[in-house]
């Protein structure tokens, strides 16, 4: 189902990294073999679906071994299709998710997942399966922004394109999923040779799968039929819910170089390698109030990228609100000062 073969043809990587591998033991811990994957999508909610899908296999050095790429249809609207460039009339022949699952079974069985923001790209493929009633044999994933940030390139931002330039690799049509997994997997090894000659750990992540998946909340009606409610039951992941009120006062911003209090308004802002949710449930945990805007009362901005220009990072600066990283805020979470 390949649009175009002229996608799949991989680049030279560049030499440093063969020149690598002959100059280092390769870590006995590093994984024995990856599947990197891209996936478009009807868009970014939790019931959006998958509209093409194109995983890259590679070897515990990160060499190409194989390809693969399909349409899918959402039996729904394409959604941005200024984006992924995929109408309706190009998916409506295209096959189900239940068609092609057994095949993108076959290629992620037994690998790490590896995806650029690989959180989203799990999430997706784990709806898919659960709605199928099936799960992906994915047992870990691998996020290339975290990877990247581990081995501290000097990219200007965390976007697909700027890490593929940095590594000289050439990206020919955006937002194609075939052409995006060939870009990251060319990008991969560099970075995988660069980890394993720098004793840099992969920042691997579990990935759980979705027990059930149910539609329309307790209308549990026939496979196919999305609508705004769905959701999941209780085992898989869990559902966005409104969290209880902060019991403590907010004793104001926080301090670098002093712990955190308890009561503290904390807000995120971009990608992180630890699911987003799991880390709010780590700060109310603590004590901790999770935020979802930045204002004069923020104490603490925690993100990856402060120079990405969002409106959280943007109101901090103008608000002088304090800012750490993901890694920063973890190290401050083992440590949260009691309420006063």
């Amino acid at each position: 189902m390949l649009e175009d073969p002229s996608l799949a043809a991989p680049a030279v990587c560049p030499a440093s990294a063969d020149s690598t591998a002959s100059a280092v033991t390769w870590p006995a811990a590093f994984p024995q073999g990856y599947a990197v994957v891209d996936v478009e999508t009807t868009g970014l909610a939790r019931d959006d679906r998958i509209v093409s899908a194109a995983v890259y296999r590679v070897d515990a050095r990160g060499e190409i071994e194989d390809h693969w790429y399909t349409l899918v249809n959402p039996e729904r609207d394409p959604g941005p299709v200024w984006i992924h460039g995929l109408t309706h009339e190009v998916l409506k022949g295209a096959p189900l998710f239940a068609d092609i699952a057994e095949e993108f079974a076959s290629r992620l069985a037994d690998r790490v997942l590896v995806a650029h923001n690989a959180v989203f790209d799990w999430s997706m493929i784990a709806r898919e399966y659960a709605r199928a009633q099936r799960t992906a044999p994915v047992r870990q994933r691998l996020c290339t922004i975290a990877l990247s940030k581990e081995l501290g390139l000097p990219l200007a931002n965390h976007k697909l394109e700027t890490l593929a330039a940095h590594f000289g690799v050439v990206q020919r049509r955006a937002h194609h999923a075939l052409d995006d997994a060939r870009v990251l997997a060319e990008a991969f090894r560099p970075s995988l040779h660069a980890a394993a000659h720098g004793g840099v750990r992969l920042p691997l992540l579990e990935c759980r799968p979705l027990t059930e998946w149910y539609e329309g909340g307790a209308d549990q009606g026939a496979a196919g039929r999305i609508g705004r409610q769905a959701g999941y039951r209780p085992g898989g992941w869990r559902p966005s819910r409104k969290r209880p009120p902060c019991p403590y006062p907010n004793p104001g911003r926080y301090e670098p170089g002093r712990p955190l209090q308890q009561g503290m308004r904390v807000a995120f802002s971009g990608d992180t390698s630890v699911e987003r949710e799991l880390l709010e449930d780590r700060a109310v945990a603590a004590g901790l109030h999770v935020a979802t805007s930045v204002s004069r009362l923020t104490s603490l901005l925690v993100t990856n990228d402060p120079d990405s220009g969002t409106g959280k990072t943007v109101k901090a600066r103008q608000f002088g609100t304090p800012v750490v990283d993901e890694a920063a805020f973890g190290q401050l979470l083992q440590d949260v000062a009691p309420a006063q």
